[in-house]
């Protein structure tokens, strides 16, 4: 009895398809790479690194600033609504706006998609989010990895996750120190959900039936702040920032305060939009809502009072600051008055 010859693609890894992905990603990431090729990486999508070239940054004592993070659930959601083409802007807006807190303006941008069996048509649109993401922080996408395992990820699951860099002039760095008594807080308004919280949303649409509008709000991209925030660092606007993510508001801001003053937030003031209205009618405690979700601020900035003006100029309607609460001089980091209003 003649034996069949094992191989890696019976085994469940397509070489010949990660080939063309690879190729499809290098001419489509060219979008986001134009300006910064050079000679040394003119070729980054298929080196087994890639490079940057930092000569032509007219930045004085410049520091570099990197941040990485994935998605989380939202990947589910995406799966459950077979909706693939904007999972990857929030896989951008997640790591540079960390970066952005510090001030840092987003150089380079690395994917890492694994996968049980690629699908072309699906990791395309994946990808096509990727890059979407890179344009609107004008961030290069420089490289990545797709990793094919069977075994690990069943057929149709996928794990995303992302890294990247920036620069910041030391001068203009963003950080506690520069906080001070009387000081405000200013809410940048969320685009939606943003990527957390999605362990919990899983839970609750479950059990019910979604119209359009919840299913459009669950898959809304993480709005990305970077061209509002940069503006703000170069015109010396901004004391301290807080991304709003995992952990929400209360455990966020905290981040950006030194231990000698107070985040004061008064929430009756957080302008909150519809869904998550929707999950507070779920059954959520205003405690659970507050620690899981955004509740509609995206971003945080605190500044001195003379700046809001000037700092509001910076945004669209949609997302223009402001003001919920200020900082005063206490041995705790946080305190809230009043309660979200519903």
């Amino acid at each position: 009895m003649k034996k069949t010859k094992n191989s890696y693609k019976k085994s469940g890894v397509d070489i010949k398809t990660a080939d063309k992905f690879a190729k499809y990603i290098g001419k489509y990431s060219k979008q986001v790479f134009k300006k910064k090729v050079n000679k040394f990486n003119k070729n980054n999508i298929g080196n087994f690194a890639s490079v940057f070239d930092l000569s032509k940054l007219k930045i004085k004592n410049p520091l570099l600033v990197a941040s990485t993070d994935g998605v989380g659930t939202k990947i589910e959601i995406a799966n459950y609504f077979n909706k693939f083409d904007t999972i990857g802007i929030d896989l951008v807006a997640m790591c540079v706006n960390d970066l952005i807190v510090q001030g840092a303006k987003p150089l380079f941008f690395l994917d890492y998609i694994a996968v049980g069996k690629i699908n072309l048509k699906k990791m395309k649109k994946i990808i096509k989010g990727i890059v979407h993401g890179c344009k609107i922080s004008d961030c290069a996408l420089v490289g990545g990895e797709t990793a094919e395992m069977p075994g690990v990820y069943s057929k149709n699951k996928f794990d995303l996750a992302g890294f990247t860099v920036g620069v910041v002039s030391k001068n203009k760095i963003i950080n506690q120190d520069k906080v001070k008594k009387n000081d405000i807080i200013l809410a940048i308004p969320s685009s939606g959900l943003h990527s957390n919280g999605f362990s919990l949303v899983r839970t609750i649409i479950k059990k019910e039936r979604l119209n359009k509008q919840i299913k459009k709000e669950l898959l809304l991209p993480t709005k990305i702040y970077t061209k509002e925030i940069l503006k703000l660092v170069k015109n010396n606007l901004i004391n301290s920032a807080a991304n709003i993510t995992g952990g929400g508001i209360t455990e966020n801001i905290v981040r950006s305060v030194p231990n000698n003053l107070t985040a004061n937030i008064d929430l009756s003031k957080i302008k909150i939009p519809f869904i998550f209205k929707w999950l507070k009618n779920k059954n959520l405690t205003d405690i659970e809502m507050l620690k899981t979700f955004n509740c509609g601020v995206g971003f945080c900035l605190i500044t001195n009072k003379k700046n809001i003006i000037k700092i509001k100029s910076y945004f669209n309607k949609k997302f223009k600051p402001y003001e919920i609460g200020y900082i005063s001089k206490s041995k705790k980091k946080l305190s809230l008055v009043n309660s979200l209003k519903w």
